[in-house]
């Protein structure tokens, strides 16, 4: 095994490579704007240079001369066509077109299209409009914004978790911590653009875009185009990146259908990449206040945590983290409170983590600011604040590893060697800073169905409409399926990405792995069943009378304690060549309609603290920064990160998402940040040379430690997703670690080498 396939612990699955992996690097996978189509026409979108304004006319007469060019479609040209519903499959419900007011920078005001891109360009480049002005409101900080509280406002927040009376014991105790923290806008910039792709034939459409959601797209497209969705097909066999923006539609899908409706011919819209800043979702940023009681030897007696979120007019879009962060340690009393700021901006969206990592940012960074005032090691905070049941409801968890994880990882990571006196260690021109903090992750889990087909041959056919978004789904769908049917790995092919296979839920939450595997794993045990029954009533045969429960298969073989029989005998005593299974799996928590609901394109996702235990993925994750004495230059020579989600179907899949976490924590820490015109509501980096990430040089020794845990309770695949988990804490680990470098403590991200020159 090498460092990129680690060799499997207890309950881990083998690291075989992707089962697409061949296709990616040859380029022969299929993304949705590589399909070939036959008389294809290009569009372009128009979008706004202003936030918040009136239209009083749109020019379009400039763009429709441009040779080449088929059709405009702007104001007054979209009858038929029904506003976004905000929510489940659609990032907002803003009709961008259904009236002439602007209520973000960067809105569509009409799609170009035309013979090719070129000319398409040219034309949308042409179009002009005039506009009546009004001052657009930013920020937190802007004048004109509004403030009200998620709970009674939002769906996702029903309530702000409390318990016991937090002003009494935060009065009472003897240490206490309150401090502010602040969290950046922040783009997703997947490598794939966003495109769309939209096909008539007679009364059947045919989409090709990018999603993480395609049931819930084919639902929101048909309800906007006032069409059956059983006449619209979605697919999307591949999403190169997403990150939670191609989880739901934008307004420009149903516009790029009416394109090529009116055409009569294929039309396919590839959004640029400045465009993608404001036409998809974004990271809100966040505001979040924080308060500690404690005793002097560490427990933690009272908690508060109140958040700020910045959404749209139009929506009240919320991730609202409290409800991991009032959960995470064995605190006293409790108590919360999320609040949503209404600005000129588009509506937010999720993105990986979403509540986790700006919330538990926050969080974690108090924790260091505590231990530092209790003179305590921050590891041995969290140990004595460690606990077997969530204060809020009193629910134990199902199981609860962090402190195993802290204890590998501070291990590996060599924790003991740090002198806990900031500024204290030093390389030469280096001043050393080690950090630490949780990760943690509810366990999501929602109802999906699967279609799992035997052949006399051995060979395996999985469908399920879940989406490869680069995490290795159709992988572990793949080993799930071999493991329990007894077939080779290569011997499984998966399908997915496309409507006209058996529904999955959005892939989003981290929850694939354990709602597609556990679906998979019902379908396999149907086909077991039916064989093993076929064999315990047969005549004849080394297994004939056998009772099922005594049947196995492995290897292409039915075995039992008396001998074994070919899968090819079988299906020669069935009479059949194949034999197919469908499974509909509905998770505890989830509604009993669940999976009509994913036809309906409506996911049921139980979240992890939602059930009768609690259920979340834990990890410790360790970083050394070095911050250059004169230049304030920031380099983060090492991440270790160990991390306990159950069952881990493939180690090298695993590795990879957490790896990729831990970078992307770094990166939120030192690097992103959508700058913004205030003056005008404008995003002003909108593109990858000014959108900072992280590059080969600036990652240098990543570690990966997986922690063996086994939970039955979790799901019947005994899976805690994870491709979420490894950077949730990532950004505190780093700026506890510059406050020990440095001794200068700095509350709001991103942290720059500004911020470290006072």
């Amino acid at each position: 095994m090498s460092v990129a396939a680690p060799n499997p612990r207890e309950n881990q699955g083998a690291p075989v490579p992707r089962i697409d992996a061949r296709l990616k690097v040859t380029g022969e996978a299929r993304y949705a704007a590589d399909v070939p189509l036959n008389n294809l026409a290009y569009g372009v979108l128009v979008t706004s240079d202003i936030a918040r304004r009136q239209v009083r006319e749109i020019h379009l007469e400039d763009a429709g001369a441009v040779p080449g060019v088929l059709d405009i479609i702007s104001y007054g040209e979209i009858d038929g066509i029904q506003k976004p519903r905000f929510g489940n499959a659609s990032a907002t419900s803003l009709g961008p077109l259904h009236e002439k007011a602007i209520r973000h920078d960067g809105q569509i005001m009409a799609l170009v299209v035309a013979e090719t891109f070129e000319a398409a360009q040219e034309a949308a480049a042409k179009v002009t409009a005039d506009y009546q002005v009004d001052q657009a409101s930013a920020s937190f900080v802007s004048p004109g914004t509004e403030t009200i509280p998620a709970k009674g406002n939002t769906e996702r927040v029903r309530d702000d978790p409390a318990v016991g009376n937090f002003e009494t014991a935060f009065a009472a105790a003897p240490v206490k911590i309150e401090a502010e923290y602040a969290t950046p806008t922040q783009h997703h910039n997947p490598i794939e653009l966003f495109s769309t792709t939209a096909i008539w034939a007679g009364d059947q459409l045919t989409v090709y875009e990018p999603s993480q959601n395609v049931y819930g797209f084919r639902a929101e497209i048909a309800r906007q185009l006032q069409m059956p969705p059983a006449q619209v097909r979605v697919i999307s066999l591949y999403t190169g990146g997403g990150f939670g923006s191609k989880g739901p539609m934008s307004p420009r899908t149903a516009i790029v259908a009416l394109a090529a409706r009116r055409l009569n011919r294929p039309v396919r819209c590839v959004v640029s990449r400045m465009q993608g800043f404001t036409i998809a979702t974004y990271r809100a940023p966040t505001r979040h206040r924080i308060r500690f009681g404690a005793t002097t030897d560490g427990r933690i007696t009272a908690f508060s945590h109140e958040g700020w979120e910045l959404t749209s007019r139009v929506d009240n879009y919320v991730v609202g983290g409290t409800s991991t962060t009032t959960r995470l340690y064995g605190y006293g009393a409790v108590h919360s409170k999320v609040n949503l700021v209404k600005a000129d901006r588009q509506t937010p969206g999720y993105m990986r983590s979403p509540p986790e990592v700006p919330y538990i940012f926050a969080l974690e960074m108090a924790m260091d600011e505590l231990a530092e005032k209790l003179g305590m090691d921050p590891v041995e905070l969290r140990r004595i604040n460690d606990t077997s049941t969530e204060p809020i409801g009193r629910k134990p968890f199902t199981s609860r590893s962090l402190m195993r994880c802290f204890d590998e990882a501070a291990k590996a990571f060599n924790w003991s060697a740090r002198n806990p006196k900031p500024g204290s260690m030093r390389d030469g021109d280096w001043l050393i800073g080690f950090g630490c903090a949780t990760a943690v992750y509810p366990t999501n889990v929602g109802a999906a169905t699967a279609r799992v087909r035997l052949s006399a041959n051995g060979r395996v056919l999985v469908q399920s409409a879940s989406h490869e978004i680069g995490t290795g789904v159709r992988t572990v769908a793949a080993q799930m399926a071999a493991e329990q049917l007894g077939v080779p790995f290569d011997a499984v092919e998966v399908m997915m990405g496309d409507t006209d296979l058996p529904p999955a839920p959005v892939s989003g939450g981290s929850n694939s792995t354990a709602s597609v595997c556990s679906a998979v794993l019902k379908a396999c045990q149907q086909l077991r069943a039916r064989l093993f029954e076929a064999i315990s009533k047969s005549g004849s045969g080394p297994l004939a009378g056998k009772a099922p429960a005594d049947l196995d298969i492995a290897n292409g073989m039915v075995v039992g304690d008396r001998g074994s029989l070919a899968l090819g005998d079988v299906f020669k005593a069935l009479g059949a060549g194949v034999i197919e299974e469908y499974a509909e799996f509905i998770p505890e928590g989830a509604p009993p309609d669940a999976a009509q609901k994913l036809y309906d394109g409506t996911s049921t996702l139980v979240n992890g603290s939602k059930r009768g235990k609690v259920q979340f993925a834990f990890g410790a994750e360790f970083v050394e920064v070095r911050i250059n004495v004169r230049t304030r230059e920031i380099r983060v020579p090492r991440l270790v990160g160990a991390f306990a989600a159950g069952r881990i179907m493939n180690t090298r899949t695993a590795r990879s998402q957490l790896m990729g976490g831990l970078i992307w924590g770094m990166s939120s820490a030192l690097l992103e940040e959508t700058e913004l015109d205030e003056r005008n509501a404008r995003y002003v980096n909108r593109d990858l040379a000014e959108y900072y990430v992280p590059v080969n040089a600036d990652v240098q020794d990543v570690e990966v430690i997986l922690v063996p845990e086994v939970d039955h309770d979790v799901n019947p695949a005994g899976v805690k997703g994870l491709g979420e988990l490894g950077n949730v804490g990532t950004a505190a680990a780093i700026v506890n670690a510059i406050y020990h470098a440095t001794g200068k403590r700095i509350r709001n991200l991103p942290v720059r080498l500004e911020d470290l020159i006072a």
